[in-house]
């Protein structure tokens, strides 16, 4: 306020600066700590997006997490396998980049299902007792690639689906979703000592079936993000 005063400003700016809400103003404008997760889950329209996302989150966040890890009962090197993966999980943010301007669905749907058949036909070569652990490797580094990036794309499509009012929310939950199915990667891995069959066969189910939720979302290439429930509705019934 003495600087203000200094500089030639206005006493009354001065003062209505320091004047501060009272205790009642700013429990009205407060919506509280949950507000907006109810808003989320308090439209049909944000609460079937959410639920189609977190399904999507769980299966890709499994394969993300858990394939890696069953690298090692692939017969391969399991140092020279880690770091193959590493190194194609790096090429994925390229391919990401690279891609920016594609389609969100038809990408998810696309690699996600491609993950799927890699994994399956792991499957097939492990039962036909194939000892060419170099087509297993190659086989699983392919599935694990378009796992890697059905999951940088999905990230950028859930800011995409939610205005802004629940976007953070929105992406809290499908973190937890992708945490959740991550919680099933060991469990998989270790079983996969018993039968690559059975784990790389889940793997390869579980991300193709998630990954057919991308049905229900609409499409948000080339949109304009919303700041309110009602922008997003408004828009979206114009598209209609």
């Amino acid at each position: 306020m003495r600087i203000l005063r200094r500089n030639g400003g206005d006493a009354k700016l001065a003062s209505s600066l320091l004047e501060l809400p009272s205790k009642q103003e700013a429990f009205s404008n407060s919506d509280g700590m949950y507000s907006s997760i109810g808003r989320l889950f308090g439209k049909n329209w944000s609460l079937k997006r959410i639920s189609a996302v977190m399904v999507l989150a769980f299966g890709v966040g499994m394969v993300y997490f858990g394939m890696p890890l069953g690298v090692g009962n692939l017969g391969f090197n399991i140092y020279l396998g880690v770091a193959l993966n590493a190194l194609l999980e790096m090429l994925t943010y390229i391919v990401t980049y690279l891609l920016e301007n594609s389609k969100r669905r038809i990408s998810l749907l696309s690699f996600t299902t491609l993950s799927g058949v890699f994994s399956m036909l792991l499957c097939v070569v492990v039962v036909v007792s194939l000892r060419v652990e170099a087509l297993k490797m190659a086989l699983e580094l392919a599935s694990f690639f378009c796992a890697c990036f059905a999951f940088n794309v999905m990230l950028i499509y859930t800011t995409e689906l939610f205005p802004t009012c629940v976007r953070n929310t929105a992406t809290t939950l499908v973190r937890q979703a992708i945490v959740l199915g991550a919680i099933f990667g060991p469990i998989l891995a270790s079983e996969g000592r018993k039968s690559d069959v059975f784990s790389y066969g889940v793997f390869g189910g579980v991300i193709m079936v998630c990954g057919f939720s991308v049905a229900f979302l609409p499409k948000t290439y080339g949109t304009i993000l919303c700041d309110t429930m009602d922008q997003q509705e408004n828009k979206e019934s114009i598209q209609v």
